[in-house]
């Protein structure tokens, strides 16, 4: 697991390239916008932020890609989230719309000794 700490915006946007990528899809700024309902430009001035700290490839004209180390960053998003809505769903009873906006939220903040605690709780259920 990497150590460096990211704010919430950049994960979603490696989490997004990065779903749109196992898909298949090739994904530019504009899809990016719509997903995170966001300005074109706002996306635009953060891909390529993104692509100065070696997360993402971003070239005009061409659909982005995440670098070996973006797609670390967005795998752990995507697990914490994950864990977090199983916890919300299967230990809280939290229906799963709520789950999922509570998820997405707190995948960003909590810190690893909490995380660590959902995820021995979510275990002991499988």
């Amino acid at each position: 697991m990497t150590n460096i700490k990211l704010s919430a915006s950049i994960e979603d946007y490696l989490e997004t390239i990065y779903e749109q990528q196992e898909k298949n899809n090739k994904i530019k700024a504009v899809d990016i916008a719509k997903k995170l309902n966001i300005s074109r430009a706002s996306v635009t001035e953060a891909l390529q932020k993104l692509a100065q700290k070696e997360y993402i490839i971003y070239e005009k004209n061409h659909p982005i890609e995440l670098t070996a180390k973006g797609i670390e960053i967005a795998k752990e998003v995507m697990h914490k989230h994950r864990i977090l809505c199983d916890f919300f769903t299967k230990v809280l009873k939290v229906d799963y719309e709520d789950a999922e906006i509570n998820a997405c939220r707190i995948e960003h903040v909590i810190t690893q000794t909490a995380f660590n605690k959902i995820v021995e709780m979510v275990e002991k259920l499988n």
